[in-house]
């Protein structure tokens, strides 16, 4: 278990004030709006930062309590970063060695991240999503226990957003690491959070599974509204699709008709007719 009970002051109107447990092994959010301490929670975690006060755990390992302060080179975390951090004049090779001088560990990681082809070429030459990829293999080359991703994939378009998700569950299924995700993408999310933790105002005010926190199950007023399908599921007899909308994630019951040439990725159009929630594809 992982566990945070910490303050911070970053100025005279804002301070950190954070009670959370984490299980190890997990992948999680942290989920908020800008500004509500997300990145600096992150940042405290890593060692980047000291808290005030409290004390930050990882299982019986100290990180912070009192006067003892694990620095972040000794913490056991890798951070990926929404802006990569690569060394430009170095090869993709050459910045995973940096973190660790470990050929075969380095050709591993290129390997399950389909970059082997890319091993000595430069990194000025690679698209963003590869970069991305890079900054992720690098950050795994030390064996971190935790994984800090910073809103790394909001730069890069949907398809490439998908792809790297689909990395990212590769290599927690592989390696087991806790992963601790900050995102404002619900759809994201939804795809590879199993608990998130709401922050509003430097503090936790609920944490829950994605469907608990987004999921909206009352309320019958007509609307009309564009979404992404993120998740179809089998039910007793019919379709239940799960549209992120905005912020939030519906459900919708369909039958195999209405279902039939649906599938997720899909940007779809719910509306109300009559007493019934209608999807749409667009």
């Amino acid at each position: 278990m992982i566990t945070i009970d910490c303050k911070k002051k970053i100025s005279d109107d804002f301070s950190i004030d954070a009670r959370l447990e984490i299980n190890k092994g997990s992948f999680v959010c942290l989920y908020g709006r800008s500004g509500s301490g997300k990145t600096t929670l992150l940042r405290i975690l890593a060692g980047f930062l000291r808290a005030d006060s409290g004390s930050i755990k990882d299982g019986d390992r100290v990180l912070q309590e009192g006067n003892e302060f694990l620095s972040a080179g000794k913490r056991r975390i890798g951070f990926l970063f929404q802006d990569y951090a690569l060394f430009e004049n170095m090869s993709v090779t050459g910045n995973l060695l940096f973190a660790r001088n470990d050929p075969q560990k380095a050709a591993m990681l290129l390997e399950i991240l389909e970059l082997s082809e890319f091993a000595k070429s430069g990194v000025e030459g690679l698209s963003g999503g590869q970069k991305q990829r890079v900054a992720l293999a690098r950050a795994l080359m030390q064996e971190p226990e935790i994984l800090l991703l910073d809103e790394p994939l909001s730069a890069l378009d949907f398809t490439m957003r998908e792809k790297i998700q689909e990395y990212l569950l590769k290599i927690h299924e592989q390696f087991h690491q806790t992963v601790i995700l900050v995102s404002h993408d619900v759809s994201e999310i939804y795809r590879l959070c199993k608990r998130v933790y709401e922050m509003k105002d430097g503090r936790i005010v609920r944490t829950g599974t994605p469907e608990e926190i987004f999921l909206k199950t009352s309320g019958s007023q007509k609307f009309s509204f564009a979404g992404k399908i993120v998740d179809l599921q089998a039910r007793d007899g019919v379709k239940v699709a799960v549209v992120a909308i905005g912020s939030q994630l519906c459900e919708v019951v369909l039958s195999n008709a209405e279902a039939d040439g649906l599938q997720v990725g899909d940007e779809v159009k719910a509306g109300a007719k009559a007493f019934n929630i209608t999807l749409r594809k667009i």
